[in-house]
């Protein structure tokens, strides 16, 4: 299934990153299609996933500048993040990079036996500070 996600994403043109530290996977980042219909060609949904045992260590912020360094080189405009609800390290690595707080989903994600809010942020990749 994860295999079927990497190729939906690369055969896109868009990338998904795995980090690897002392010969083991910490941690993997990707840009999504934001939505399908032309108009929105110019925007990705990004994601990063770490290893729990891997959290706080620098490697989310690690993952999204090689991310967002990939992204300019292409045609993106905007990354989109939903994060599920509450998740302030999540948030954090988010605003770090200049993502804005715009909206709350209630209950749209079913994770860990039970409903979780979504909440969204946005970022206008020009105006990203990728060395922060």
């Amino acid at each position: 299934l994860l295999w079927t996600r990497v190729s939906a994403v690369q055969n896109k043109g868009l990338p998904w990153l795995v980090l690897e530290h002392a010969s083991e996977i910490v941690g993997y980042a990707y840009a999504a299609p934001w939505k399908e219909r032309s108009a929105y060609r110019f925007s990705v949904e990004s994601s990063v996933y770490l290893s729990p045992k891997r959290t706080g260590g620098g490697f989310g912020k690690e993952l999204y500048q090689a991310l967002f360094t990939r992204l300019r080189e292409g045609e993106t405009h905007v990354i989109i993040a939903g994060i599920a609800l509450p998740n302030p390290a999540s948030v954090a690595l988010h605003e770090r990079f200049g993502f804005r707080a715009c909206g709350v989903f209630r209950q749209v994600g079913f994770k860990f036996d039970r409903w979780v809010d979504v909440g969204y942020w946005e970022l206008v990749l020009d105006q990203c500070e990728l060395d922060k």
